[in-house]
């Protein structure tokens, strides 16, 4: 179930909604696939589990104190490559999440700026507006506290609006919405409005986008109550987040970065969603916590292949929920390796990490051996210069050199 942040006598802040960790629409587009293919960059996600029988860093088989974790099954998504699936790239993934949704619920709509007939300047709202019309595929003005305000206003009325954001920069002029309205309204009205409304969109730093384009707003964002906030990072967990997010009773903050929209992947034929709670467990590992989200995803696991080779064992989680927290999850992991590195995208200064070491400290600090290590952005705005912008963010080799250090 849906956590639930906020309660006074009878009224929360979240609405209680059923857990969607359950597997099991239709896809109209398919065929389209292979004419896009030549003018998009192709890369294939890697993340491969590997094992490689290390001997344990610092042994303790004590029983995890779990007053403090969240009470549910630690389980995480389900390996796809016995399945029967299809190849998307993400972008197309997330379309295939909000066209399954469409066709399933007349209760969602679209909204934003060239999503309608241009198909979203991300292309993922591409072929929706023809089938399903100018009023459920809406076509908003250049107003983002306009079109975010109407959004909250239609899901007050029962609708379930799924708005996008061109970039995830330009939702900061739609902030006093997103606090005030959106994450406030079933509190302040006494459990009488529920703002089931989705709110997505490119964000990241990459493709030399300048400051204003590549900012990493996940904290901004994360310190509102009542609002849940969920990153993706593949195919497989882009769709089945959306898919989770459109049928939650609560607002739900969809971050998708922008190098990773081409990034491709076999996802079931079979309709799943995921919960929006959970985290992924992407590398079992003995030594060391490694806990990313997003692009950071990729940056560790190509860090964790040097990693093995100089005979360290590390354990990747992708946090993915990142307002909840899973901490049964990380919990899980800290017990059994007893250090953490945190690596994300977001700036140091009252990040996510900033959140998430606080969160372990207080909960596990009897079990970490050493120090958490937190690897985060600079806290510069993003130089538009490629060597520069790279220069701002996390790169594979300082996690292998802070895991090395963590583990001598």
């Amino acid at each position: 179930m849906a956590s639930i942040f906020q309660t006074v006598g009878a009224v929360t802040s979240l609405s209680s909604n059923a857990s969607f960790d359950t597997k099991k629409l239709h896809l109209s587009s398919r065929k389209s696939l292979s004419e896009r293919k030549a003018s998009f960059l192709v890369v294939r996600s890697d993340a491969a589990k590997m094992n490689t029988g290390l001997n344990k860093i610092g042994g303790r088989a004590d029983q995890l104190v779990t007053n403090a974790v969240a009470t549910k099954p630690d389980t995480s998504a389900a390996s796809t490559a016995s399945k029967p699936g299809h190849e998307l790239l993400l972008f197309e993934a997330l379309r295939e999440g909000l066209e399954e949704e469409m066709e399933r619920d007349p209760h969602v709509c679209i909204m934003g700026e060239d999503v309608g007939h241009y198909g979203g300047s991300y292309k993922v709202s591409k072929g929706l507006a023809p089938k399903y019309g100018d009023l459920r595929v809406l076509d908003t003005p250049i107003a983002e506290n306009a079109f975010t305000g109407m959004g909250i206003g239609a899901a007050m009325t029962g609708l379930r609006p799924v708005i996008e954001g061109m970039n995830m920069g330009f939702l900061l002029l739609a902030f006093n919405q997103i606090s005030n309205n959106c994450g406030m309204l079933h509190y302040t009205s006494g459990g009488q409005f529920k703002i089931p409304v989705v709110i997505r969109g490119p964000g990241g730093v990459g493709r030399q986008l300048g400051a204003e384009h590549s900012q990493r707003l996940e904290s901004y964002f994360q310190s509102i109550p009542g609002i849940q906030m969920v990153a993706c990072s593949t195919p497989y967990n882009a769709k089945g987040l959306m898919k989770a997010a459109i049928r939650s009773d609560n607002p739900v903050i969809l971050f998708e970065h922008v190098l990773l929209y081409n990034l491709k992947e076999t996802i079931p034929d079979e309709e799943y969603v995921l919960n929006l709670e959970e985290a992924e467990m992407v590398r079992p590992g003995e030594h060391v916590t490694i806990l990313t989200y997003s692009r950071m995803r990729y940056h560790v696991m190509q860090a964790a292949k040097t990693l093995v080779n100089k005979g360290f064992d590390p354990e990747v989680i992708d946090i993915r929920s990142l307002k909840p927290f899973d901490l049964h999850t990380i919990g899980n992991s800290i017990k059994k390796t007893h250090r953490v590195i945190i690596v994300e995208e977001c700036m140091r200064t009252g990040g996510i990490g900033a959140s998430l070491t606080a969160a372990i400290n207080e909960n596990f600090q009897d079990y970490l051996d050493a120090p958490i290590v937190c690897l985060s952005s600079q806290d510069v705005p993003t130089p538009y210069a490629g060597t520069l912008e790279e220069w701002t963010v996390v790169q594979p080799p300082q996690i292998v050199a802070a895991v090395e250090q963590l583990c001598r």
